[in-house]
């Protein structure tokens, strides 16, 4: 089977905080999962360079656009290599390569009937002295009177055309903008709802959020969307007349999605269109980014009437991740920053804790006491120490080598009958429930390891003391494949130690073989950690105010 799973791209004008990477690490575990069952699988984002975040950042440290995304871009990269995110390809929304490609999607999108032309009112700053993005809009919203985006009003989930808003500033400079006329390209959106709609209710097992807020932006009736925009910064429109203007980020970012496939289908000899058709899509990403996936990708595919190109599959979105009980705020450094996580703590504790605790249904937190109890209990106290003391206890008593004896059959079937059904959790987007399923199992075994006492019966029943190791080493086998999706650092350790080949997502056996070199897998964090993290964390935010 095909297998494409997009991860979306972040923004290349500031660094990953952990909400970031919570949104974005279902990805990873869908393409180690797809990998271990043997299908070809694209597994791709990059970094978004391009709009007026990149160019005020820009301004703000006197760098180029290119020089702040670059940046960026090479941060981002650092930071999922070092989780261990196994991207075929990462690239960047500036790279060569993907402005050819949005260029001529975009040539041919306008070709295909559902592109016009109209002059409207856009917002300008003559302080800032540029047009401005309708996000970058702040005011009073009409429906509700809270506080709003020109673009969308998150109290009530309005969507806003920034002329509407009552009492518009612009969010750089706070002054109020005026309103030019301009001409730009439109995507005509409001006619492909009857199609759209038809997608969406074909879809309603997608996670509930997915399905609720797209079906909400139909129901309230869907408006066209402008292709550019009035932008320095940006991948030139293709059309004459439109040479002073750029393709706006929201018709080129989720095109990245195809992009990046073209260019690896291109790299291996592939059809693109066949491939893109016959792949399962999976889009993985926050709540905030589901009307890009289910309204705006949808209808730029739609828009082509050259080709047919299959609408998204499935939608992993998830909701919202806090910090220690609040709101995570990168303008007010209320924030975990991915790459000084990174520094402190081991790669599997981030993802197992971003996964088993993460927001995949409904909000959740990340505390500092939360995160070390998780490692030092579970990581630590449950799998590091299940594998630590079986294995040692054969290099102590066995010189290394595994019992060449009978093993457990049931303990060891039970283990084998979870591959379908943790399988299963995980293509549907339950990561939570499916580490979950196979940490019960860890749990299991290290009761089954107590109930057995090979300490005692090394000395008198020697027989019974390697079948129950045996069982033991069967048994951290298989979980070495079972939370390789989860937890790649740990698991490898583990074949390493076990002297494993190459595997896949099916039930291994081991044969008697000597160990490799024991390595503990966790150390235990101190828990003076927790009260030095809340402080450096409370301090930083305290800088800002």
């Amino acid at each position: 089977m095909n297998v494409l799973i997009g991860n979306a791209w972040p923004y290349a004008n500031g660094s990953l905080h952990i909400g970031h990477i919570a949104a974005l690490l279902p990805g990873d575990v869908l393409a180690r999962y797809f990998r271990l069952k043997g299908d070809k699988v694209f597994f791709v984002s990059g970094s978004d360079c391009h709009g007026t975040p990149v160019t005020i950042r820009a301004k703000q440290e006197n760098k180029t656009p290119q020089q702040i995304s670059d940046y960026y871009h090479e941060e981002f990269q650092d930071c999922f290599h070092q989780l261990g995110f196994t991207y075929d390809l990462y690239k960047k929304t500036s790279d060569d390569k993907h402005k050819r490609f949005v260029t001529d999607f975009h040539k041919k999108l306008y070709e295909g009937g559902y592109v016009y032309e109209k002059s409207l009112p856009q917002a300008y700053c003559n302080q800032c002295k540029q047009f401005l993005p309708d996000r970058f809009v702040k005011g009073i919203c009409p429906d509700c009177g809270k506080n709003a985006r020109g673009d969308q009003c998150d109290a009530c989930g309005s969507v806003l055309d920034p002329e509407s808003l009552q009492h518009a500033q612009c969010s750089i400079c706070e002054n109020p903008p005026e309103f030019r006329s301009s001409n730009h390209l439109y995507l005509a959106v409001s006619r492909m709802a009857e199609q759209l709609d038809e997608y969406v209710e074909g879809h309603r097992d997608w996670r509930k959020n997915a399905y609720y807020m797209s079906k909400r932006y139909i129901l309230e009736g869907l408006r066209d969307r402008s292709l550019t925009r009035d932008l320095d910064w940006g991948i030139d429109v293709p059309k004459s007349g439109f040479s002073r203007k750029k393709i706006y980020i929201w018709a080129e970012n989720v095109l990245g999605y195809l992009s990046d496939c073209y260019t690896l289908c291109n790299q291996q000899g592939l059809i693109f269109e066949e491939f893109w058709n016959s792949a399962k899509q999976y889009y993985v990403h926050g709540k905030d980014n589901i009307p890009f996936h289910t309204i705006i990708l949808p209808s730029l595919l739609l828009g082509r009437s050259d080709v047919e190109l299959k609408l998204p599959d499935e939608i992993i979105s998830s909701e919202y991740l806090t910090l220690e009980g609040k709101k995570i705020s990168t303008s007010g450094n209320w924030a975990i920053w991915a790459k000084d996580l990174l520094r402190g703590y081991h790669p599997d504790s981030i993802r197992y804790f971003l996964i088993g605790n993460g927001p995949e249904k409904k909000d959740t937190d990340f505390s500092w006491r939360e995160f070390v109890n998780s490692h030092n209990g579970e990581l630590l106290g449950a799998y590091g120490n299940l594998v630590n003391r079986s294995l040692v206890f054969i290099e102590k008593y066995f010189e290394g080598n595994v019992p060449d004896v009978s093993y457990n059959q049931t303990v060891v079937q039970s283990i084998s009958d979870c591959y379908s059904h943790i399988g299963q959790l995980i293509e549907q987007g339950s990561f939570k429930d499916a580490l979950g399923t196979v940490f019960s199992l860890v749990r299991e075994a290290n009761k089954y390891f107590d109930q057995e006492q090979p300490w005692i019966t090394i000395k008198t029943d020697a027989q019974k003391c390697k079948e129950t190791l045996n069982t033991c080493v069967q048994i951290i086998a298989n979980l070495s494949i079972l939370l390789d999706p989860f937890l790649p650092f740990s698991t490898q350790k583990i074949r390493s130690m076990l002297n494993m080949e190459e595997v896949k997502w099916q039930p291994v056996k081991i044969s008697a073989r000597k160990l490799g070199a024991i390595e503990i897998l966790f150390e235990r964090i101190d828990k003076k950690v927790i009260r030095e993290e809340e402080l450096r964390l409370q301090q930083a935010a305290q800088t800002t105010q």
